[in-house]
């Protein structure tokens, strides 16, 4: 086998080991790449020449009978704390459409997001709130709690202000979606309504 086709192969082999969380075997992958033993081989003596340690992020491990791919030793403090950092889930329906509410009404109070969407807004409004997207900004005459976005809302959305929120005039939609839109408020009101 040329250089070429062994480079090749050695970055055929990168990719299964990337995508192999148990370390693999060189019959393993000689037979997923549908070619000889000592081609393979050849391959991951490449490999390992590219991967040796210090020269980049990754690492060749042999692991018993199985090579896999490893983190270099000298990133494992930064590894830690990508890791550490806990990871948030993504919003639910009610949060997102109680955000909207708020970047676009902003200030608001609770009984208005409740009146816009049709349903209590409490636990949106909380779990916003603990995410750190929207913060209190004052009362309301009545003693509502009144709310706006945070910085940290334009910054996980990647705005520059809020007048970089997206202009809801501009949405036009076809005659089709409109309806369809409508038809999709209706039986949403309705199912509201029945419980």
């Amino acid at each position: 086998m040329d250089v070429e086709n062994t480079a090749e192969l050695a970055r055929t082999i990168e990719a299964l080991l990337f995508l192999s969380s148990m370390p693999v075997t060189e019959i393993e992958l000689a037979e997923a790449c549908q070619v000889e033993l000592a081609l393979v081989q050849q391959a991951v003596g490449l490999l390992e020449k590219d991967l040796e340690p210090g020269r980049r992020g990754l690492l060749l491990r042999r692991v018993g009978e199985g090579l896999l791919l490893a983190t270099d030793p000298g990133s494992e403090l930064a590894a830690r704390r990508l890791l550490a950092s806990p990871r948030t889930p993504p919003l639910t329906q009610a949060q997102a459409e109680t955000l909207a509410i708020v970047a676009y009404q902003q200030p608001v109070a609770r009984p208005e997001i409740a009146r816009i969407r049709g349903v209590s807004s409490e636990s949106a409004v909380n779990s916003l709130g603990e995410r750190g997207l929207i913060e209190e900004s004052g009362r309301s005459r009545f003693g509502a709690t009144i709310y706006r976005t945070s910085a940290l809302f334009e910054k996980v959305f990647g705005l520059d202000g809020l007048e970089a929120l997206p202009d809801p005039a501009k949405f036009d939609p076809t005659p089709e979606d409109e309806r369809d839109i409508r038809e999709r408020l209706l039986a949403a009101g309705e199912q509201r309504s029945d419980q």
